[in-house]
């Protein structure tokens, strides 16, 4: 068990845009995609990614010390750090329920798709390190493995439905049959955010407010609608105003104003390119392992496979909701009582966090705006609720050197409003059930509108 432990700890330890590529390529060669197909959609995906996290690396580095010099101006003081996903990651990784979460979830997805429970091929790999920290959590409660164990597939089940039902909505808006957005750092929220679409639908004058620049972009570039619109709806233009914006109340120079500025116009820039790549890459592959699961599975038609958020940087609305809900992240932690966290590190997060939100809103920003304020404020109280236990429990994680921090978290995986409620019920938590009672109610709702969405095939 050790071995296999230590072999998950150092194979997790690589940059994503290693592994996922590694882990894909072995996926193109099982569905028995062409050797030269696999090798250059491997090397894509791999270029793809690596333009993402370098994006991605550039924009924390820029926006880092502006907002904590914009949170010292005004001598306030937050306790704890965000230091992003990597903790998490390393608490996972660390924990002796790890080397058996990835088989038992594998398990757990091919008996639930022999038995036609889910339509969902979740080979995302990367991200089932969501399912062992909920069973790591667990174990922190009852001390056992049972609990472990029993947390990490009730939170795998659950992802596994979500994936599934947010497929129509991928198909809708990219284009891209079969496929559906897989994390449930992302899918988590979808009861959530069924619901808010379903009221926001019903209130007068709220629901004729759109705005989509991905939709005005594309109608500019067929000579149609309001070209002005669509320029200031592109994210490279609305990185450049948060920019600027974000280092003026930082109280920077000229100069390094202007700098800031083109730096996060530049992030906004690339981030798109870099995604358009990344789906481009997946698609044979997709294709090909979806067409193997059927021939396997023949009474099973119409199945998903399950991707991280990568392919959807290039939409738009995506990144502009991002950039929003960015600026007002900053704000609200800056105002919101029992806040202890500025978010820094997993800060740019939040773009790929409501990703699928902006999709169920059909590329509408400001109702995923809106609906993702909610979202923020639950991440900052999480975040800063659960630092203490996530620092002590880093603090025993190998491959994470939490010296000299003082308490750490993560603003959005740390804050993670599905994970949180399941470890509360471990804990016995009356509002826990509560909270259960909501989000079922929110999987009905979400249920009934992929049951509508896909009563065709």
């Amino acid at each position: 068990m050790g071995t296999l432990q230590d072999f998950l700890t150092a194979f997790f330890s690589y940059k994503a845009y290693v592994m996922l590529p590694i882990i894909m390529f072995a996926i193109a060669l099982v569905a028995r995609v062409p050797l030269r197909q696999a090798v250059l959609s491997t090397v894509a995906l791999a270029a793809g990614f690596a333009g993402v996290f370098i994006a991605f690396n550039f924009f924390v580095a820029n926006i880092s010390p502006a907002v904590q010099q914009l949170s010292a101006a005004r001598g306030l003081d937050f306790p704890v750090l965000d230091v992003g996903w990597l903790p998490l990651a390393a608490i996972t990784w660390a924990s002796p329920l790890a080397a058996i979460s990835i088989p038992l979830v594998l398990v757990l997805n091919l008996v639930m798709l022999a038995t036609g429970l889910t339509r969902a091929i979740y080979i995302d790999i990367w991200n089932y390190w969501h399912f062992a920290l909920m069973g790591a959590l667990a174990m922190t409660v009852f001390d056992s493995w049972w609990a472990g164990i029993s947390a990490t597939l009730l939170l795998a089940v659950y992802c596994f439905k979500m994936t599934e039902w947010n497929a129509p909505d991928v198909e809708r808006e990219m284009g891209l049959k079969g496929i559906a957005v897989s994390p449930v750092s992302v899918n988590g929220i979808l009861p959530y955010v069924v619901c808010m679409d379903w009221l926001m639908d019903r209130i007068p004058g709220l629901k004729r407010v759109v705005y989509n620049p991905e939709h005005d972009y594309a109608k500019a570039q067929d000579g149609e609608g309001n070209g002005l619109l669509a320029l200031v709806g592109e994210p490279m233009m609305i990185g450049l105003a948060m920019g600027l914006l974000l280092a003026w109340a930082a109280g920077y120079g000229l100069k390094e104003t202007l700098e800031m500025g083109v730096h996060i116009a530049a992030v906004m820039f690339l981030l798109p390119k870099s995604a358009g790549v990344i789906g481009e890459a997946m698609i044979p592959i997709t294709n090909a392992l979806r067409s193997r699961v059927e021939q396997r599975f023949p009474q099973r038609k119409n199945l998903v496979v399950a991707m991280d958020t990568g392919f959807l940087m290039h939409h738009k609305s995506v990144i502009i909701t991002g950039l929003l809900l960015m600026a007002l992240a900053i704000g609200i932690a800056l105002v919101l009582p029992g806040n202890r966290v500025l978010p820094l590190g997993d800060l740019s997060n939040l773009i790929s966090v409501m990703s699928l939100t902006v999709l169920v809103f059909r590329g509408n920003v400001f109702r995923a705006v809106l609906a993702g304020i909610p979202v923020v404020i639950t991440f900052l109280l999480i975040a800063s609720n659960m630092a203490p236990l996530y620092t002590e429990l880093a603090q025993h994680a190998p491959s994470f050197n939490a010296e000299g921090l003082g308490q750490i978290t993560s603003f959005t995986d740390g804050g993670n409003q599905p994970r949180y409620v399941l470890y509360a019920l471990y804990q016995g938590k009356l509002w826990a059930v509560v909270a259960l009672l909501a989000v079922l109610g929110g999987m009905l709702v979400a249920k009934r509108r992929y049951t509508a969405a896909t009563q065709h095939l």
